[in-house]
């Protein structure tokens, strides 16, 4: 039986997955509305992600010394009010503006969530309590946002991020009704929490982030012209495969969580990058055949997400004393890995080298992740070493 205070973080993480990932689907919809581009439209994702780097570490170090409960009730009521003012801002001014602010939540919920959920978990349970946190984004990519797209295309998306906000607002209020007060992590200053900075762990758990899970935003940035170009799928299949996916990432979130309990968070990162870099290449021979395209969505789709809880609790072992600005750090890497991802995977298309070449550069960033792992356990294994 998952615990209550566990599910607050669910409805949250639900929350703040369908602000991100709904804006890819109604993008069509904000541009037509505003009269401005797809490209121009696309910025406003870009500034949430921007929002995300921002937010992260700069709202974690403010709150360093704030009870977490408190914080993540403050971060999911700022979160409400910047989607609300998103859904009635009139101009694309300040459109961009509540989309930026909009982001700034995001990874510091999430990375002192994940702390809180490490904490609040039974011993050797960890990992999965983590996972279930980051459940609301799978729980959000399987309902929530074929949902808000949908509305947006029949009614207004100005509504769907009105959903967002009133999503947003009870979170807070679970978390207020159903969390138990958890002490803050840190005593000191910002500057003394950045401590933790000075060794190279935290950096190079940055880089598998920033890095290594850049093989999943290769793939799925391209997903679309991948299985209708190359799979033969009708463009109406598209939210199906979609759902697939979302569905193996819920899967494979779990699935993270089990394993980084049962063996360690290290060994779980690197094994499932390795098996990252087979899946893509994989998906590269089997697109244009259905069933298999399908199964390997499922697939893919569960191996990207099974990295989350494992790579968390990673930076929390990493970083004592620090744990909600390292975690939160996480949060802003893994945003990076998404813009390098969806950058440098779509470069050998424009190259003219097709829809599965993107693939290729996924398994090249998840390589690098795995080398990163390797350094990682090569400098724990010194630093044992030492100690004896």
């Amino acid at each position: 039986m998952v615990k209550k205070s566990l599910l607050t973080l669910t409805l949250g993480g639900l929350s703040i997955g369908m602000a991100e990932f709904l804006m890819m689907g109604v993008l069509p919809d904000v541009s037509r509305t505003l009269s401005i581009s797809i490209p121009e439209a696309g910025h406003l994702i870009s500034a949430y992600a921007l929002g995300v780097v921002i937010g992260a570490p700069l709202m974690v170090g403010f709150a360093a010394n704030y009870p977490p409960r408190k914080v993540l009730i403050m971060l999911m009521l700022l979160f409400a009010v910047f989607n609300t003012a998103f859904a009635l801002a009139p101009n694309y001014e300040l459109l961009l503006v509540a989309r930026l602010f909009s982001g700034l939540p995001h990874g510091a919920f999430f990375g002192i969530g994940a702390v809180v959920a490490s904490r609040l978990s039974d011993p050797g349970r960890e990992a999965r309590s983590v996972a279930v946190m980051f459940a609301g984004l799978t729980i959000a990519n399987i309902v929530a946002v074929p949902i808000g797209t949908a509305i947006g295309h029949h009614l207004s998306w100005r509504i769907s991020f009105g959903i967002v906000g009133l999503l947003a607002l009870c979170a807070a209020g679970s978390i207020k009704r159903w969390m138990p007060e958890v002490p803050a992590t840190s005593n000191g200053s910002f500057l003394e929490s950045m401590k933790a900075f000075g060794n190279p762990e935290p950096w190079i758990i940055i880089g598998v982030s920033a890095i290594g899970t850049g093989g999943l935003f290769a793939w799925i940035s391209y997903i679309a012209p991948l299985m209708t170009k190359v799979g033969g799928f009708a463009e109406g299949f598209v939210p199906i495969i979609m759902i697939i996916a979302g569905i193996g990432m819920a899967v494979g979130n779990f699935l993270g969580g089990r394993l980084a309990d049962r063996f360690s968070p290290l060994l779980t990162t690197g094994l499932l990058l390795m098996a990252m870099i087979v899946s893509l290449v994989i998906v590269s021979f089997v697109t244009p055949y259905q069933p298999a395209a399908i199964g390997m969505t499922f697939i893919t789709g569960a191996l990207a997400f099974a990295v989350i809880a494992p790579m968390q609790m990673l930076m929390i072992n990493a970083a004592k004393g620090s744990e909600m600005l390292a975690s939160a750090s996480l949060q802003a890497s893994a945003n990076m890995g998404n813009a390098l991802g969806a950058y440098l995977g779509g470069l050998p298309i424009a190259a003219g080298y097709g829809y599965t070449s993107p693939e290729y550069v996924g398994a090249g960033l998840a390589f690098i992740g795995v080398l990163l792992c390797l350094l990682l356990a090569w400098r724990n294994k010194g630093r044992a070493a030492l100690a004896n």
